[in-house]
């Protein structure tokens, strides 16, 4: 079963490299490299990016309009800003959001996992940052799925993030998830960070924080924080 592409094009590694270590290797300073944040890394937007959707897209997930019931599985919200390479709040960037369902399947018709659809699932949203750059939705945590008879893809979210300047694709992981170290494409990641020396760790600006419990969420859900940093904004 191949629900995700290993391999990336030439332009797409070019551009994680840059995004990663592009200073040392265009000849910026060392001051520079630390002055400025990392650009979050490219990542492919694999074979399920939306083909088709219902009409509601808004922040929340959980809920399709004209439905009865919510969807299956952990409720969980994200929320984050995004930035440039500055610390500068990037305003009215607009995030497209998608994701696999509690059960690791994508409505997707190129999707053939076998595991349930949930019809009360939105699956994909649109959001805009605000003035300070922020964003927020609600959702349910995705599910693993297979992506080779031995391998899964652990739980992640894709982000398809257009700045004034810079559009990225990317996805984000999960705090304290087993599967971050068996899977593919993080571990190429790291693969990448190892190759340009750079610090241990530095992988970790792909996976979200968890935030404290608030009186404005649900007793049981959970609450991550992702910044996603663009190159100018």
């Amino acid at each position: 079963m191949n629900n995700q592409r290993k391999v990336f094009s030439r332009r797409e590694m070019l551009e994680m490299t840059l995004g990663i270590g592009g200073l040392a290797m265009l000849g910026g300073s060392a001051f520079a490299q630390e002055t400025q944040r990392l650009i979050t890394p490219v990542f492919d937007a694999g074979p399920f990016y939306p083909v088709q959707h219902s009409k509601d897209i808004d922040a929340d997930l959980t809920f399709v309009n004209g439905h009865k019931r919510s969807a299956q599985g952990d409720i969980l919200y994200v929320e984050g800003r995004v930035l440039n390479q500055s610390g500068e709040a990037v305003s009215g960037a607009k995030i497209e959001i998608w994701q696999a369902n509690k059960f690791g399947r994508y409505a997707h018709p190129s999707d053939t996992n076998t595991a349930p659809l949930d019809e009360n699932f939105q699956g994909f949203a649109v959001l805009k940052t605000d003035s300070q750059g922020r964003y927020r939705f609600k959702t349910i945590k995705p599910g693993a799925y297979p992506n080779s008879p031995t391998t899964q893809r652990t739980p992640h979210i894709h982000f398809d993030v257009m700045g004034k300047s810079n559009r990225l694709v990317t996805q984000m992981f999960f705090p304290d998830e087993p599967l971050n170290e068996k899977d593919i494409l993080f571990l190429e990641l790291r693969s990448r960070f190892e190759v340009l020396k750079r610090p241990p760790g530095s992988a970790d600006v792909l996976i979200a924080k968890s935030l404290p419990p608030t009186k404005e969420v649900a007793a049981n859900a959970m609450s991550l924080s992702w910044d996603i940093v663009l190159r100018n904004g």
